[in-house]
């Protein structure tokens, strides 16, 4: 009831919002320039215009100065009214609007579905909108109207669906309003715009392609030489200039321009489609105007199997026909038997039966297939001719072999001369020239007439090459070709021929295209070619956040598609401790914060949390940015999930004291064991005394009235005697029955007097003499050694260690060249076992060493004569030689040094220097 309110409060505002919206746009939707005058810088009228921001006045020539501010004045104040009364109508409309808005989320929270995402486009109800246009069809075929439309309800959910169909030449959706085309052969739709260009483009490359076939075109009486054709870009499949689209057809093509009504399927007339169904049947499409190929014919016809036999009977015209199951009958073409098989559509097969059949000439029989009878053999006839010279070289063959060949009229060699001779005679030669043609087909054979071929034309001829750029005089039977490579360009314009002596009709380009086409995923495949690529065929999924929704698009219309709109819940792992989420619709985004019940154990007691979720709360924290000192101030904050604390438990519990006398109720969380002051008066275990002290916890205890762990013990000694072997007290004051066992450590020392064991004292009394060896056991391994120098590997032991032949520690043997090791127990090497001997490897490495270190001493032995007789070399040298006479300095390089460095100057100078500096002393002293 609280909801249909709110939705009657929420319709009446929307109301009321829209005619105040409605108000607020017509005012401000007349532009400026429309509102009085031409505007500024739409021309010059015949009066001057005075413009201000809230419309325009015309005012006369001759209209005084104080009348045009007066008018202004009244303009302005009149312009603040308007803008005054508009905004608050402005700020009534946001009211409204926020209202609505609250209300809509409150009606939300009551049991709806919760949906994290909004649409932007109408949405359509696609299911309702095929089974209206199968209306007429599902009429006719009842219950099995889904057969053969899998196509049809593709595209047409394509086209319902916002985002999901894209044009593969502009990669770029199709909207509900866009004018399109749809091809006849694949039914993929397009771009208008982009088909239409992709057309004439299309056009324009086949007549460039072609130029040759355009002039013979125009010279011929044959229009259709000249056609241009285009091709469908996703299937190829061919059309002609006449049928590029000039116009946006509907689906059926009755209608153009539809427009987009939300009742009928986008770029549909709402008319039945019409079309001639395919295969021709006579009928026509009942659908109502839809996208994709027509369904199979609905309709009932009269019609009898393929073979004719049994009576016509109703069946849908899709399927009109069929096969009764009973032999064929028909007669085969052997003429001896008829056909077995099922009746069946077409004409009969071959006879499948065998049969002896003898060749043409009667020599051979073999089993051969019904229907191939007549046969030949390999042998030949060999029957005498009525001459009775010349025997038949025909192969197998029926009838009779004739007359002998020889034996009537012929030729001579040449063909010139004709005579009759008995057929045991040869022609002879007519001794006249040849003069057959030569394979040129220009010169004839000069040789005399003669029998066999005249054989190549020998004559010397000057010849063109291929290309027409160079001749050259050859036999006229050789081809002659220069080695020039053409430089014109391919059919695909841009790589050239290059082939050696072109006759101009270049071949086709082979090599692969590469471009990379409109999806810009993908490279053009197909061969080189001039003209633009066609584009990009492959397609991609786009699936919701779960994806359960799929919506396959245009391969490089991914990254721009908005993701389907999915009917499944949301599938997110929820951020709380529940687990699972409230029910609400696959989404992108984050999903709501969840309002369940907490229902978590509350701690230190059996009950649960009865608040609302609070285990993913979000909280804003504040975050300083990366390279701020810490003492400069930052706005910045992070938001992120946070779990707080359940509240404390608000249960009342009925609470006893601790020494059971009083009952009180108190919450849960603040349920604390109490005293209630009166004094604990129970029995003490000694059964003599009763507890003094005030009322405290008691446990253990055997009954209401007994003294538990916690009351206060007889202070007298027990004097009870000890066990056998405890040299200990008890510990325990007054007590009834008997002493507790004793709990005193006694200090011993391990077998391997490595550690110190502190055993208790009623377990070392009560064990027997083997168990006492077990509890004196550290358990460690033995640290001493053994003879052969290895650890003792038992656990700590009394008594001496193992021998030292059973121990097990390998060690390593090395061969006496101590190239080779091995590893061998040690109980093996102490007896003398374990030998390692040297290998054929080892003499050939110690051979080796040996010769190397012969060869360094025989070089140590050179260098070291080589050094010596460098050394006596050089101090030969040395006294040998004579000491040169120091040469005196001339006068002419005296002259030569330069001013500073003659000793004249330098006398001058220090004799300068010496009186300046002694007037300067003088002076200073005076």
């Amino acid at each position: 009831m609280q909801i249909l309110e709110s939705l009657t409060l929420w319709d009446s505002e929307a109301a009321q919002l829209s005619g105040t919206l409605e108000e607020y746009r017509t005012m401000s939707s007349r532009p400026l320039y429309l509102q009085g005058g031409k505007g500024r810088g739409r021309g010059r009228g015949e009066q001057p215009i005075l413009q201000n921001r809230r419309g325009i006045q015309p005012i006369n020539k001759d209209q005084p100065r104080p009348a045009a501010a007066k008018q202004l004045q009244q303009n302005e104040s009149k312009r603040g009214q308007q803008t005054h009364a508009s905004e608050e109508r402005k700020a009534q409309a946001s009211a409204i609007l926020e209202r609505t808005r609250q209300i809509a989320l409150e009606s939300e929270k009551e049991g709806h579905l919760l949906s994290s995402e909004e649409e932007d486009d109408d949405a359509i109800d696609d299911d309702k909108l095929f089974s209206t246009t199968l209306l007429s069809y599902s009429s006719l075929v009842g219950d099995k109207s889904g057969d053969g439309l899998s196509r049809t309800k593709s595209l047409f959910n394509d086209v319902c669906k916002s985002g999901a169909l894209s044009c593969l030449i502009c990669i770029s959706s199709i909207k509900r309003n866009d004018a399109v085309w749809n091809c006849v052969g694949c039914y993929s739709i397009f771009h208008l715009q982009c088909i239409q260009q992709w057309a004439r483009n299309g056009a324009t490359l086949l007549s460039v392609q072609m130029p040759s076939l355009a002039e013979a075109a125009a010279m011929s009486s044959v229009p259709s030489i000249v056609e241009q054709h285009w091709y469908c870009p996703k299937c190829r499949y061919e059309l002609s200039s006449a049928e590029c689209p000039t116009h946006y057809l509907c689906f059926c093509g009755k209608e153009t321009d539809p427009k987009f009504d939300p009742w009928l399927v986008p770029h549909s007339c709402g008319q039945t489609c019409g079309r001639a169904l395919r295969p021709e049947c006579g009928h026509s499409c009942v659908l109502l105007c839809h996208p994709g190929p027509c369904p199979p014919c609905p309709q009932v016809v009269k019609c009898s199997c393929y073979c004719g036999r049994e009576a016509p009977v109703m069946r849908r015209c899709s399927a009109q026909y069929w096969s009764c199951g009973k032999p064929c009958g028909h007669p085969l073409t052997c003429g001896r038997h008829h056909c077995q098989q099922p009746c069946h559509k077409g004409l009969c097969s071959t006879c499948p039966r065998q049969s002896e059949r003898p060749c043409l000439c009667g020599q051979e029989t073999v089993i051969r297939p019904c229907a191939d009878a007549v046969w030949q053999c390999s042998r030949v006839c060999g029957k005498v001719f009525s001459c009775g010279n010349h025997k038949c070289e025909k192969v197998c063959h029926d009838g009779m072999c004739g007359l002998c060949p020889r034996s009537l009229e012929r030729t001579c060699p040449c063909g010139k001369t004709k005579a009759t001779l008995p057929c045991t005679e040869d022609i002879p030669s007519c001794g006249d020239t040849c003069g057959k043609k030569l394979p040129c087909g220009t010169h004839r054979c000069m040789q005399l007439c003669h029998s066999g071929s005249c054989g190549l034309c020998r004559q010397m001829v000057t010849k063109t090459c291929r290309c027409g750029r160079k001749e050259k005089k050859i036999q006229c039977h050789q081809e002659y070709t220069c080695e020039i490579k053409c430089d014109k360009k391919r059919d695909c314009q841009r790589h050239h021929c290059k082939r050696k002596c072109c006759d101009g009709n270049c071949p086709v380009c082979e090599q692969p295209c590469g471009r990379t086409l409109n999806c810009r995923n993908h490279k053009c495949a197909s061969r080189c070619h001039s003209g633009l690529c066609y584009p990009c065929i492959a397609t991609v999924d786009v699936s919701c956040k779960c994806r359960a929704t799929v919506l396959t698009v245009a391969c490089g219309r991914e990254k721009r598609t908005k993701p389907p709109r999915c009917k499944e819940l949301c599938s997110n792992p929820p951020d709380c401790h529940h687990s699972t989420r409230q029910p609400h619709l696959c989404h992108f985004k984050e999903c709501p914060p969840c309002t369940q019940m907490c229902s978590k154990p509350l701690q230190g007691c059996t009950h649960v949390c009865p608040s609302p979720c609070h285990t993913a709360v979000k909280s804003q924290a504040p975050v300083r940015p990366a390279g701020h000192a810490p003492w400069e101030k930052y706005t910045a904050t992070a938001v992120s999930l946070v779990a707080l604390p359940c509240p404390p438990c608000k249960v009342l519990i009925s609470l006893e004291c601790f020494g059971q006398h009083q009952i009180q109720q108190v919450e849960c969380s603040r349920l604390r064991p109490f005293s209630c002051g009166c004094r604990c008066d129970r029995l003490l275990q000694c059964s003599n005394h009763k507890c003094q002290l005030e009322c405290h916890v008691v446990t253990g205890a055997l009954g209401i009235d007994k003294a538990g762990k916690e009351c206060e013990e007889c202070q007298q000694a027990c004097e009870k005697p000890r066990p056998s072997g405890c040299r200990h007290w008890c510990p325990s004051l007054c007590h009834p029955g008997d002493c507790p066992i004793c709990k005193e450590r006694m200090r011993m020392a391990c077998h391997c007097k490595s550690s110190t064991l502190f055993i208790e004292c009623n377990v070392w009394t009560s064990a027997a003499e083997q168990a006492r060896k077990e509890l004196l056991s550290c358990q460690a391994q033995c640290p001493n050694l053994l003879s052969c120098g290895h650890r003792c590997s038992a656990t700590c032991h009394p008594g001496p260690c193992p021998s030292e032949q059973t121990c097990e520690k390998k060690t390593p043997v090395r061969c006496p060249c101590r190239r080779r090791k091995k590893d061998f127990p040690c109980h093996e090497v102490q007896a003398c076992a374990a030998v390692l001997h040297c290998d054929e490897r080892c003499q050939a490495v110690k051979q080796q060493k040996e010769k190397e270190e012969a060869e360094s001493k025989k070089q140590k032995e050179e260098e070291t004569k080589r050094r010596q007789q460098q050394e006596l070399e050089a101090f030969e040298r040395k006294m040998a030689g004579k000491r040169r006479k120091r040469r005196e300095p001339t006068t002419a390089d005296v002259e030569k040094l330069p001013w500073w460095k003659q000793s004249t100057w330098l006398t001058i100078i220090a004799s300068v220097l010496f009186v300046v500096v002694s007037l300067a002393l003088y002076v200073y002293i005076v």
